[in-house]
């Protein structure tokens, strides 16, 4: 057994395919499989059913993936620790982030990061907010950035940036430039999906008004902020949004704020990280540098 083989392993039971972990780890199929049956042969034990294309771990592989993980960070740490006697942090970043902060916040972080930093190299792996805590939970990600707090005890929260939610909608659709919420919610409404954390925060804000779903009219639920600005601008209906997410098309007049008399929405976005997984040097870094300069962005 072998570090190698460990990561395929990983690999294959995270994406819970052959075929998905030949793709990730740019190796062909039979050697993926070659891999598994080394580990299998030396443990003793199968590590994953077949059914047809499909494949489920067993209980042994449950065990050995947690013992897997540990070691690859061991092994992913020391590399960076050796590293850092150049006087060099080195690694690469795998970062989950919602929507909001993977499109518009943590390109400009990184590009700052970088030039700091230029031997770490970093990918942004977007979702939901939900899915983003869940896959930090699964020890799926090492870190993530999300618009929301989702309720898990596993989940350290660490705020970085303040945000404004703000009602939107084409010109054509609300004349008035200022209405109170109840005002607001008397036209049609679009949304994100469940599991957005820009639909979590305005279901809060509705409901801290004593606004139930009952009383607003739906005219759309898209999975995607650009789908939902797509919706607006065609008049569909209105949205509350990050501000951040339509800097553009006010400034254009493609969309109108529509300001809001009685209520200011305000959110943080927040890093989460696992409460029981130490950070290798070059999340710690990234930590740091964006809890202190990303205020600046």
């Amino acid at each position: 057994m072998d570090i190698h083989q460990l990561r395929v392993f990983a690999s294959v039971f995270k994406n819970k395919s052959f075929s998905k972990a030949s793709g990730e780890l740019y190796l062909t199929q039979p050697t993926v499989s070659e891999h598994i049956r080394t580990l299998e042969n030396e443990f003793d034990c199968k590590l994953f059913d077949r059914l047809g294309r499909t494949i489920i771990p067993t209980k042994e592989a449950e065990v050995l993936y947690s013992h897997a993980m540990e070691i690859i960070e061991k092994a992913n740490t020391l590399k960076e620790t050796i590293g850092q006697f150049k006087k060099e942090v080195t690694g690469e970043l795998i970062i989950g982030a919602s929507t909001i902060p993977g499109t518009y916040l943590m390109p400009p972080v990184m590009a700052v990061f970088q030039k700091k930093y230029p031997s770490i190299s970093f990918q942004i792996l977007i979702s939901d907010s939900k899915g983003i805590v869940e896959k930090v939970s699964r020890h799926e990600l090492l870190m993530g950035a999300v618009g929301t707090k989702i309720y898990n005890t596993q989940i350290d929260y660490i705020p970085f940036m303040d945000d404004e939610l703000i009602a939107v909608s084409s010109p054509s659709l609300i004349k008035k430039e200022e209405l109170t919420l109840r005002e607001l919610i008397k036209f049609p409404m679009v949304l994100r999906e469940e599991g957005s954390g820009t639909r979590k925060e305005t279901e809060k804000i509705l409901e801290a008004k004593g606004i139930s779903p009952e009383n607003i009219k739906i005219a759309g639920i898209f999975g995607s902020t650009d789908a939902v600005k797509q919706a607006v601008k065609a008049g569909l209906g209105f949205s509350i949004l990050s501000k951040f997410a339509v800097i553009d098309e006010l400034k254009h007049k493609i969309l109108k704020e529509i300001k809001l008399t009685d209520i200011q929405m305000k959110r943080k976005f927040y890093i989460v990280t696992h409460k029981k997984r130490t950070l290798p040097p070059a999340y710690a870094t990234f930590l740091k540098h964006i809890t202190a300069e990303s205020k600046d962005i």
